[in-house]
């Protein structure tokens, strides 16, 4: 009899792993989504509005971006749209540039607008309660 009791599995153990399991799975889905935010829309090494790499040397366009008070980390040919569409909703802007047209406009407008909307997602307390409960539990494993 003592041979039969050696081969009970601990439902106490087995339900402390299942669980364990369970919470390692729910971290990897933050940590995850934590991940694809960040690694979509906060990498320094590439322009914000089109995609194009922006290298160490050609990193003059971050500080050309800056020097013209410009609030995104744009290559230069974006900074430059970026700053016609500001003088064009101004009424003014570089009338040589034709294709600047009205869906120009409503496409850079919607743009902005999408990047208010993740800026103000990343404020939200679900997303900062998100990150500090990452914090609390550490690196992943």
């Amino acid at each position: 009899m003592g041979q039969k009791l050696a081969n009970i599995i601990s439902f106490k153990n087995k339900k402390n792993l299942a669980e364990e399991k369970e919470a390692a799975i729910i971290k990897k889905r933050k940590v995850e989504a934590v991940r694809r935010v960040f690694q979509c829309t906060h990498c320094a090494f590439k322009c914000e509005k089109c995609g194009t790499q922006i290298d160490g040397e050609s990193s003059d366009a971050a500080e050309y971006s800056r020097k013209l008070n410009v609030p995104y980390n744009f290559c230069e040919e974006c900074s430059e749209e970026y700053l016609d569409y500001i003088d064009r909703l101004q009424g003014a802007g570089d009338r040589d540039c034709y294709w600047h047209n009205e869906a120009w406009m409503v496409a850079w407008g919607k743009w902005i607008d999408y990047q208010s909307s993740v800026d103000q997602y990343l404020k939200s307390k679900e997303f900062i309660q998100l990150l500090n409960e990452l914090k609390q539990t550490g690196p992943e494993k």
